[in-house]
């Protein structure tokens, strides 16, 4: 039971760049601002997860004397490379306009968030980690007016342990929704008011990312590769990343569109045999693996766009769908979107929200690329000739915007449709399993602790699609045993791949004990 009382003036939920970047915009404007985050994390940075490449726009207009304050963003992108794979050759392309990545730094994005913390709390800005919000707080006439975080130490027969801490309600002039991808409380929210009445079905991606320790051999600092192609077929969207990061690291990723149709796919799987690629492989030689996560990735873009505003707050970064997909960058659009938001809030009216973001850079950027994604829908070939076309003919203003048709829940077919994958066994060099490699995530769920995965139905149908959450979750969480579905909720790390694509939509993803899960630190 909720027995503590807090109140400020703005609540801002999730310790990301987008609620930081809000955070810090708001004290900009006004010092005397009480502003309090909340992020469920057990540290800022620890639920954070991204390839990731760094457009430093945002940061240029946030923090202009970035670079004199210390931020761990020093990696210059040096060099591109865009290959199309075979099982057996690579063949380099001319690389898209988007993807190029001239004056953009390789960047830690848990290790960027920490340091952004850090900025906010010498403005005055409370962060607390640690606490994961479960729900809104509603006045009489529908007004959001704060939120509710979890207990901390319940066992199973609901019993308070020794470490039981009781949650908090937090009380705030003005809400800013900052969760990222698939946020559990922007979902509850969207769905209250009904934000999303207008706007396409939202599509999303699954990332894997592994952070390596290289030869000086194979390392070549501030290179940036992406892939397409070989290991997935032409109807499946996705492909890598591999970016040469300082002290001889290397971030090395893959992601799949969710709207996949193949139950059989295994997106840890795949990634595990692209590593194995003539091309890619050599980079492992005399190699170590030190880091390990996976997040899912917003990918509907200008056409999924909730409305942005609702009583009481804001929807900010991810929570709201921000991301460049062509660019494979969304941290400039969070922060920026932040901004804006805090630009809002001190202006006084929360409707204006989407007008002031519509006279910025980022909605003239996602409104340019709104076609690449769903022009996918027809197959890799035909998505790249229309990629070209809608970028180097129209330049981002053709006379026509493409649909996101389906929900990516509803795109798996039954299993009976296709032949059954047999994936490599790993060889624990290059290759790994699920469960060696979640060592590396540093997870910790309480074991006593309430499963945080909710089924509708206790009895599932395992059948039709052979049970894909056993696939499409990359830490094992799902497995099949005497015919039933086993739940390993103490292996989750957050990535919300089953909320997304489960076929039936009977898993629910909630918040864990505030702390628990992952901690990405410097992944």
């Amino acid at each position: 039971m909720t027995t503590e009382s807090l109140n400020c003036d703005i609540a801002i939920i999730g310790a990301g760049p987008a609620g930081l970047s809000a955070a810090i915009k708001l004290k900009q404007l006004n010092p005397d601002y009480h502003i309090c985050v909340l992020e469920k994390g057990a540290e800022v940075g620890a639920h954070i997860l991204s390839g990731a490449v760094l457009e430093p726009s945002a940061l240029n207009e946030l923090l202009p004397d970035w670079k004199n304050r210390g931020a761990p963003v020093t990696t210059e992108a040096m060099e591109d490379d865009f290959l199309y794979l075979t099982s057996a050759r690579s063949f380099k392309l001319p690389t898209p306009k988007p993807m190029k990545n001239h004056g953009n730094y390789i960047i830690s994005l848990s290790l960027f968030c920490k340091w952004l913390g850090q900025e906010a709390e010498k403005m005055g800005v409370e962060i607390y980690p640690g606490f994961a919000v479960v729900d809104a707080i509603f006045d009489d006439n529908n007004k959001i007016t704060g939120v509710r975080t979890g207990d901390m130490g319940i066992d199973k027969n609901h019993e308070k342990t020794s470490r039981y801490q009781p949650g908090i309600s937090l009380y705030a002039k003005q809400l800013l929704l900052a969760e990222g991808c698939r946020g559990s409380l922007s979902q509850k929210i969207i769905a209250h008011y009904g934000l999303d009445k207008q706007s396409n079905p939202p599509t999303y991606g699954l990332g894997i990312k592994e952070l390596w320790e290289i030869s000086p051999e194979q390392h070549q600092l501030g290179k940036v590769i992406h892939t397409v192609g070989w290991p997935l077929d032409h109807q499946t969207y996705g492909g890598s990343f591999i970016y040469h990061l300082e002290n001889h690291q290397l971030a090395i990723g893959f992601v799949v569109g969710l709207d996949y149709q193949n139950p059989w796919l295994d997106i840890f799987e795949e990634f595990q045999r692209f590593k194995l690629h003539p091309k890619i492989r050599p980079l492992f030689k005399n190699a170590k693996r030190i880091g390990y996560g996976a997040r899912s990735l917003c990918e509907g873009g200008y056409q999924s766009l909730p409305k942005l505003d609702f009583p009481g707050g804001l929807l900010i970064g991810d929570s709201a769908g921000f991301l460049n997909v062509p660019k494979i960058k969304g941290i400039h659009m969070a922060m920026k979107s932040g901004m804006v938001a805090a630009q809002t809030i001190h202006q006084g009216d929360l409707s204006a929200y989407q007008t002031n973001l519509e006279k910025t850079w980022v909605w003239k950027e996602l409104y340019a690329v709104r076609n690449i994604r769903p022009g996918f829908q027809w197959g890799l070939i035909p998505g790249l000739i229309l990629a070209a076309i809608d970028t180097y003919l129209f330049s981002g203003k053709a006379p026509w915007t493409l649909r996101h048709q389906h929900p990516d829940h509803t795109c798996l077919k039954s299993a009976i449709f296709f032949n059954k994958i047999n994936y490599l066994k790993q060889d624990n060099i290059i290759t790994f399993d699920k469960l060696s490699s979640l060592y590396l995530s540093n997870i910790h769920h309480d074991d006593n602790q309430p499963c945080h995965l909710h089924l509708k139905n206790p009895n599932p149908d395992i059948i039709t699609y052979d049970a894909p959450e056993q696939r499409y979750c990359p830490a094992k969480v799902y497995e099949i045993h005497q015919g039933k579905l086993q739940i390993n909720a103490q292996n989750c790390i957050h990535c919300k791949a089953c909320d997304i694509k489960d076929p039936f939509q009977n898993i629910t993803w909630t918040p864990p004990e505030g702390g628990s899960g992952p901690n990405f630190l410097g992944l």
